[in-house]
């Protein structure tokens, strides 16, 4: 049972982490973020990008969104600090205004953010994608396997991290929960080699997957980066995609290094760079032939957020 906080006449569920990993799994997850994406492609929700303020000991991190044909308007706020990160989701009545649920975000971050390459897999990646390959092992990579899994057929998975040890403590966990067999990999290029399905979800500041290895058909989710000063993919690897999707345009100008460069060096153009919610919602095609390198340049939005916490507070409320 949610705890209720008393703000003047309403009663707002406060729902703890414990609650969220309970109810948020990852088909639910995607389910929900497939049908706000449809909706926003469709005039129904809106999304604002984040926006930062900075201290000299951390930053707040701030972006909401409106899925309104849903009835939700709400915003997440998230403190970055040397100490940890704290996450928080405020979901609200679209109608009213009035404070719904408060909730803690951490697992509803990670899941959402598997969630939205698990979505754009679903309609970017080949239908007979069976191998994945995941580069980084942190606590987001877990759930970028489990999406993946959800939408496709795997059959198998490599994964690299540069720590030893990390890249083989995933692989075993990951194959006891999927059932199905995660190889650590000494490198990126033995990680990806024969992937049908490449999801980079790592700290680098610098690329990590280049152009040189690729090969026709592969898809790509590029999620760890969401800043200007980081990217995991060099201008050649974003040359060679000939669909390029990305959550937010809007929040992709301010965020996106792996694109801000390319266009920058006049190799891309932003007329190139498509919504995932166009595809979503049926005004883009989805992949167009089994040849295509496919992208997905996930930011994290707000919308996903909203999505994800309407989930949450639907079960518990009563």
């Amino acid at each position: 049972m949610a705890e209720r906080i008393q703000l003047g006449d309403s009663q707002p569920l406060l729902i703890r982490e414990a609650q969220v990993r309970e109810i948020l799994i990852m088909p639910r997850a995607i389910d929900a973020l497939e049908a706000a994406f449809r909706d926003w492609a469709h005039g129904r929700a809106m999304n604002q990008p984040r926006q930062r303020v900075y201290t000299p000991q951390g930053t707040l991190h701030l972006m909401g969104a409106a899925w309104h044909s849903k009835g939700y308007i709400g915003y997440k706020a998230y403190f970055s600090f040397p100490t940890g990160t704290r996450f928080h989701v405020a979901l609200a009545s679209a109608h009213t205004g009035e404070l719904l649920a408060l909730i803690e975000a951490d697992w509803l971050g990670r899941i959402r953010t598997g969630a939205a390459s698990g979505l754009a897999s679903k309609y970017l990646a080949r239908d007979d994608a069976r191998t994945v390959a995941i580069l980084g092992a942190g606590e987001q990579a877990e759930t970028q396997l489990q999406a993946i899994c959800a939408v496709r057929s795997v059959q198998q998975a490599f994964v690299f991290s540069r720590t030893p040890e990390k890249r083989e403590s995933f692989a075993q966990r990951m194959s006891e929960q999927l059932g199905i067999p995660v190889q650590p990999a000494e490198s990126v290029e033995q990680a990806v080699a024969d992937a049908d399905i490449i999801c980079t979800i790592t700290t680098a500041r610098d690329p990590i997957l280049t152009g040189a290895m690729l090969k026709p058909g592969m898809h790509i989710n590029a999620a760890g980066a969401n800043s200007l000063a980081r990217r995991e993919l060099d201008t050649f690897a974003v040359g060679r995609c000939e669909r390029i999707a990305v959550d937010d345009p809007q929040q992709a100008r301010i965020e996106a290094a792996e694109l801000v460069i390319p266009i920058e060096l006049r190799k891309l153009s932003w007329e190139r760079v498509q919504p995932l919610s166009h595809i979503v919602g049926g005004l883009l095609p989805p992949r167009q032939s089994p040849e295509e390198i496919t992208l997905f340049k996930s930011l994290g939005i707000a919308l996903e957020d909203v999505a994800a916490a309407a989930i949450v507070y639907e079960a518990l409320h009563n």
